[in-house]
This record gives C-alpha cells, structure tokens and sequence, in this order.
C-alpha cells in the first residue's frame, strides 16, 4: 500500500512538507478505533529466533529506526507498531531550536538518496521529556542527544550533560551526536580533546543515578583511519557501551543520477540513502575490527534491501537501523530484513 499508494502522494511534496504530513496522519490514526491494531497485524513480525541482548537490553529483533525521523520523541509508539525492535529519538538539544534556513531537505530519486541540511531542528529536550512522561514508551528507545547550534564548542558539554540529564529516567540508552555535518563546528567535537571532555561528564554524572543507561558515541563516516583509532581506543578505555556507525556524509560519492550541477545547486548537506552503504559497511567492519570485536555497534547507513542489513550484521554490528530506506522502501522492509534474518542465520 505504501510503494503503490502513499508514496506517490508523499513524493508530490517537498521532503520536509512529506514528513510533516506522514506524522499528521500517524497522529491522526491514534484516534481511529483499532488502526494501531490493524498496522501491527499487517507489519510488526515477532522473532524470538532473532531476539538479543546487547549493552545490558534485551532486544526483540535486531531492526531500529535511527535517529532523525521522529525529531522531537513523540512518535516512538506509532513507529513500534510498524515492527522496530528499538527507536532512536532525537537529536535533541536542552533548548528548542529551528535549525537552517528552507529548503533544507532534497530527495535524490534516482540513487534512492537524501541530501538534508535540517541543523538539528527540533521542540528541545523538555517537550520530548513530557511526552515521555505522558506516554510510556512500549519500545525500547535511545535519545540521541546533541549540543545547541549557538553554544560555543568549549561550552557543549554543558549542553550534553543537561539533556542527558534531563532525559536519563526515561529512555533506555543514550547515542552522543558530534558527527552531524549540518551543524557548523559540531563535527569538530570528535576530536579528542573535545570528546573526552563531553563523555567524561556524562559518565561521570551516571554514577549517580540508581539505574544504568548505555551511552553510545556516534561517528561520522569522514574520519579518517587515525582519527577513528583514537575515538576507539579512548572508548575502550573510557567505559562507552558502544559505537553507532556512522552519520550521515559530506561526500556526494554514488550520486549518478543527477548531474554534478544540479549536486551543486542542492550544496552542503548530509547525504543518506542508497549511496552511503558501502562506505558505512566498511565503517563497521573498521571499528569491529580495531577493537576486536569489544566495542557492541549499531550499524546504520544505506540499507534498503534485507541482503544489506545481513550485510551490516555479517560486518560486525550487533543491531542495524534504518532511515532513508524506510522513506522510499516503506514499513515493509523491516518485516522483510526480520524475515530474511530468519531464514539465513
């Protein structure tokens, strides 16, 4: 229904108009007498086989939805019901911030691509704690957490240490955003000097709640060989639970289809989709390699078939998820990735 129906219609507006519409209609669908029943009857696939347990949690399957699509934390349940074993929320920042100037999002049809420039644009680290609390998550989720575009990078991990704080009650696990590119400085924090600090005060301030939340790092897939080896090996030494490979990239590698003119008049952004595939597949295999298999990863990046999900896990991660793929492939591609895990174990 959704290929042959929903998408045409969705694929008429401009991306960010598609989305804000695709999440008017899930909230809608909560009103509508057994929708949620309906969606899950139709998408949601239980897979003891598959289940497992990763960073302490007990995971139903191995599918999660990445972080950027439910940008505020207020549609974890509605996207439960389409089958993720866990939803990323997120990025959120403490303060609510709009994020670029429009048009900030273009689709890429032909590679089956995104190219977004949003700025992390999201209601604040607040609204999302409301919801939470106002609507108990039935889904394991991570809060993917990030810095204010306007804070000073000397002053982030004011930034990180206030949403981790604020959210830490009620979520199940943390992913530590310094790799979006479309936020001018952020990526710098990936440095050394600078990531210390921030992980620092979060696993600092962890100690002092009664309950355990695994805090993931998410790296971009720009760094270089060197530069990922120091994040490795200062995660391995400082007690992170684990590596979220990678981002979104700069680079415009594998865009065929249109021509490198039209690359230029979309300009900067983040390019997910179709693309990016290889390039995070060799991501995980690096890091699961140069930690010998101690670092637990979610790999996320280019998966649009099952086959490249299989892929991800056969490379070394212990979870995937899926953004770009669920935009143009529909909520049937977690069923089908579950399906082909099954059968191919």
């Amino acid at each position: 229904m959704y290929k042959h129906l929903l998408k045409p219609i969705l694929f008429r507006f401009n991306p960010e108009t598609a989305h804000n519409l695709l999440f008017s209609f899930l909230a809608f669908l909560r009103h509508v007498p057994f929708a949620g029943s309906i969606i899950r009857a139709i998408y949601k696939k239980e897979s003891p086989k598959l289940e497992r347990e990763v960073f302490g949690i007990n995971f139903p399957n191995p599918v999660g939805l990445a972080g950027g699509l439910d940008k505020n934390g207020e549609f974890y349940n509605d996207m439960a019901n389409f089958g993720f074993g866990f939803v990323e929320i997120g990025s959120l920042t403490p303060l609510p911030q709009d994020g670029n100037a429009r048009p900030r999002c273009f689709r890429v049809p032909g590679d089956k691509a995104i190219i977004n420039r949003y700025g992390i644009n999201n209601k604040g680290v607040k609204n999302a704690v409301e919801h939470l609390k106002k609507h108990r998550p039935e889904v394991i989720v991570a809060a993917n957490i990030s810095k204010n575009t306007n804070s000073i990078n000397e002053d982030a991990g004011k930034d990180y240490e206030k949403a981790f704080g604020l959210l830490y009650d009620f979520v199940d696990m943390f992913v530590v955003n310094v790799s979006c590119p479309n936020v001018v400085g952020l990526t710098a924090l990936q440095d050394i000097s600078f990531l210390s600090e921030i992980v620092d005060r979060l696993l600092d301030l962890r100690m002092y709640f009664d309950n355990y939340r695994p805090i993931l790092l998410k790296v971009s897939p720009d760094l270089s060989h060197q530069q990922l080896d120091e994040i490795i090996d200062y995660c391995l030494r400082s007690g992170i639970d684990g590596i979220v490979a990678g981002n979104t990239t700069r680079s415009r590698d594998g865009i065929t289809s249109i021509s490198k003119e039209k690359i230029e008049e979309i300009g900067n952004g983040g390019l997910s989709g179709a693309p990016l595939h290889k390039k995070n597949l060799e991501l995980v295999r690096y890091v699961h390699t140069k930690s010998e298999g101690k670092l637990p990863i979610i790999g996320v990046g280019g998966i649009m078939t099952p086959e490249q999900a299989k892929a991800m896990l056969d490379a070394g991660a212990s979870l995937v998820e899926i953004y770009t793929g669920f935009i143009y492939e529909g909520p049937a591609l977690i069923k089908n990735i579950i399906r082909h895990l099954e059968t191919s174990r």
